[in-house]
């Protein structure tokens, strides 16, 4: 009898944590498309049905419109917003920032992983403090060093400072995985001759493909969506602005439509979940893995 009741009891718990584990998921899947579908509805309908109507959640065939999205990626030498050269930068930027900084993380993380040195067991975490170190007490100083070194109002100056950023977050992420991979692979192939950088290129970087994807998308974010130091580098060169800088000019703007604002924030946001879907499987072994050694 206490045995059924026990089973029984196991049962219920296992019943309402399933059930409660799916309200989760639907009240996480809610609150998170719900306010990117009413973004991208905003962004196909004219100003003038949104005014007559700010809260229907549909739009009709005869008000859907593209209109917003033209007038937000022509130039803006021909009266549009200018994001298409935004985007182009933007990607250069974040694209640089992510092989440059995975170029450097790779070698920084594999050597605390398997090199034995002064203080390597307290590396990795000193390597995530400089991360949390606040972003807006190192504005100034970066502004005036690299004014005087000519990189104020560039791109290059930009990527530099968000490689700075997010290498040491990329070398803490890629550590926790090198170390779950065994020793023993990296002996067997010094048995067959090869060198360490060998090793590390056909045998290391395969296996830590998910990794790297995860923590490539994760430095891809913070380059393609930071504003802070854009602002800082690039306000005074319109023709330099990343896309994160333009909308935050666009949201400021008086005479702008509200319609194009919101499809001004569709193209910012697409990119980075067109990624994401398209990367969905190598980001979550990624991210979980060496969750059981690390």
């Amino acid at each position: 009898m206490t045995r059924a009741s026990l089973m029984t009891r196991a049962q219920c718990e296992d019943r309402f944590f399933g059930m409660l584990r799916w309200v989760v998921i639907a009240f996480l899947a809610v609150i998170t498309i719900a306010p990117f579908y009413y973004m991208l509805l905003l962004s196909v309908k004219p100003i003038d049905a949104l005014l007559l109507d700010p809260g229907q959640l549909w739009v009709s065939v005869h008000d859907f419109t593209l209109a917003t999205y033209r007038s937000v990626l022509k130039p803006a030498s021909e009266g549009g917003q200018g994001f298409l050269g935004m985007l182009l930068n933007s990607a250069l930027v974040a694209l640089g920032t992510v092989l440059l900084t995975l170029a450097a993380a790779v070698p920084g993380a594999y050597a605390i992983s398997r090199l034995k040195f002064f203080g390597s067991r307290h590396v990795s975490a000193l390597f995530l403090a400089v991360y949390l170190f606040p972003a807006t007490l190192l504005a100034v100083p970066l502004f005036v060093m690299f004014a005087k070194m000519g990189l104020s109002g560039s791109l290059v100056g930009l990527a530099i400072v968000y490689i700075a950023q997010t290498v040491p977050v990329s070398i803490y992420m890629l550590k926790n995985y090198f170390i779950t991979i065994p020793f023993s692979i990296e002996e067997a192939a010094a048995i067959d001759g090869a060198s360490r950088l060998q090793t590390v290129r056909r045998i290391i970087l395969p296996l830590a493909t998910p990794t790297l994807m995860a923590t490539g998308l994760y430095v891809f974010m913070i380059a393609w969506n930071e504003f802070l130091f854009a602002l800082l580098f690039l306000a005074a060169d319109p023709g330099k602005w990343t896309v994160s800088l333009g909308l935050q000019q666009l949201a400021n703007g008086i005479e702008v439509p509200k319609t194009v604002l919101m499809a001004g924030s569709v193209v910012l946001t697409i990119p980075v979940v067109l990624l994401f879907f398209a990367a969905e499987r190598l980001l979550t072994e990624g991210l979980t893995s060496g969750a059981d050694k690390g």
